[in-house]
């Protein structure tokens, strides 16, 4: 069993309290020591931060039925690029992940790519379909903590009361699309001035806010955990952050393309700027940072939708939503936020690992780096500058909104259970990945035997 030791870097492990110089050991799967000691191969980290794995809560890998915009093994090779060592992929897949089948494809799937922990998303409903219940209980039985619809909002009050009730059974998390779709039948865009002055159809902020108020106020009066994904507007933020006064079972993320982007982007009708929920005014985009920044939001979560180019490069209106994410948020949180001093490095740390880690009962992920713990780590240097090349991205497809944007932070080495996904800076071929991850115990790869 291999033992390395980085040494020399700034450990940040908002888990552990820890923020400081120091040398890290891993043996094998796990980490063997935190401090001054120095064991086995010597790998120089001066420079470098090491932190835990990103945790990303929601992610489209698209595998199964729409391989040919990603798979699993190219989205986690993007995940693994990008500091990630577990993402939650959503359910619209094809067939839908509504049973059991679909989840164990998946995770079967993810294991044989071996660059990233990948926890499924499962259905709330049959087909996405807002109808029947999705058979929650069976997927809950092999390991699913989540379930959403996600881009098909769940309508019906009853059919979210029931889902919100059943999942309490397992202490398991709905996350509802937040879209009231009767106000936005043939949106386009973001509704405002300059909606009406590009000729497309408005997207009302009340859309998101009538969908997440209805969805607090049930899941507060039966006490059962709900989860807000992409945050887009202030009002969004205001609600969650009443209803954690309140006592609600709430945790809520945001998108960097969120906290980065606005509306005015849509000017040049390009169509890698239409995301669902759409760009927000720039008074919507400071409010989701003030969010990040003030914990009403508890983590960054990618919305990583790859598309084929045929697909997207297509006129604005027939253009599908969705924008990849997976390599660029650790480095956006950084420029952004960080450097904006919004959030402080362990801050940053903290809602890209451990709170998402936490928020979605992740054990083995999100720290804290400390003796015995699972060697899930990324180190990153926090100064180097690089320009977003869609190019040279690993995911399948290439719709990044950050294209030609000069970033600071970028991934060093991730380590899987102790085996490297990437060093140096490059992705390690899946032939010289050690077998690592399945001497972890089931329930820290995101599989239940």
């Amino acid at each position: 069993m291999s033992v390395i030791t980085f040494t020399g870097c700034h450990v940040v492990d908002p888990a552990g309290g820890r923020d400081g110089m120091a040398n890290v050991t891993v043996e094998g799967p796990r980490v063997a020591a935190v401090g001054e000691q120095v064991e086995g191969t010597r790998v120089d980290a001066a420079g470098l931060v090491c932190a835990p794995g990103l945790v990303d809560l929601h992610a489209h890998l698209r595998e199964p039925g729409r391989e040919d915009a990603e798979t699993i093994t190219t989205g986690s090779a993007a995940a693994a690029a990008g500091g990630y060592t577990a993402i939650c992929p959503m359910a619209n897949t094809d067939p839908v992940c509504d049973h059991a089948g679909v989840v164990e494809q998946v995770l079967r799937l993810a294991r044989d790519a071996g660059r990233c922990d990948v926890y499924p998303v499962g259905a709330v409903t049959r087909g996405l379909a807002g109808g029947e219940l999705a058979e929650i209980g069976a997927m809950a039985a092999v390991g699913v903590r989540c379930f959403s619809d996600d881009g098909m909002p769940v309508q019906s009050a009853r059919v979210m009361r029931r889902a919100l009730e059943y999942a309490r059974t397992w202490d398991a998390i709905i996350a509802n699309h937040a879209e009231e779709a009767t106000l936005t039948e043939g949106a386009e865009m973001n509704e405002s001035d300059l909606s009406a002055v590009l000729g497309l159809h408005g997207w009302p902020h009340e859309a998101e806010e009538i969908m997440v108020a209805r969805d607090l106020l049930l899941a507060g009066g039966l006490g059962a955990r709900v989860h807000i994904p992409h945050v887009s507007t202030r009002g969004t933020v205001d609600l969650v952050r009443q209803a954690k006064i309140r006592g609600v079972r709430v945790t809520a993320e945001a998108t960097p393309h969120h906290f980065t982007l606005t509306e005015d982007l849509v000017s040049g009708y390009d169509p890698v700027y239409k995301v669902n929920p759409p760009l927000r005014t720039a008074g919507d985009v400071q409010a989701v940072r003030e969010g990040l920044a003030d914990g009403t939001l508890d983590a960054i979560a990618t919305d990583h939708a790859p598309h084929a180019s045929e697909q997207k490069d297509q006129e604005w209106p027939q253009a599908p939503c969705g924008m990849l994410g997976l390599e660029t948020a650790l480095a956006l949180t950084l420029t952004e936020l960080v450097d904006g001093g919004l959030l402080s490095l362990s801050d940053a740390i903290n809602r890209l690992s451990t709170a998402p880690a936490r928020s979605r009962d992740i054990t083995g992920q999100g720290g804290p780096i400390q003796t015995g713990a699972p060697a899930n780590l990324v180190l990153f240097d926090p100064e180097a500058r690089w320009t977003v090349d869609p190019a040279v991205l690993h995911s399948r497809s290439r719709n990044t909104p950050f294209a030609g944007r000069r970033l600071r932070g970028r991934v060093v080495h991730t380590l899987l259970h102790g085996a490297f996904t990437v060093r140096e800076g490059s992705l390690v071929d899946p032939l010289f990945l050690t077998d690592r991850s399945a001497t972890a115990p089931a329930e820290e790869r995101g599989v239940i035997s």
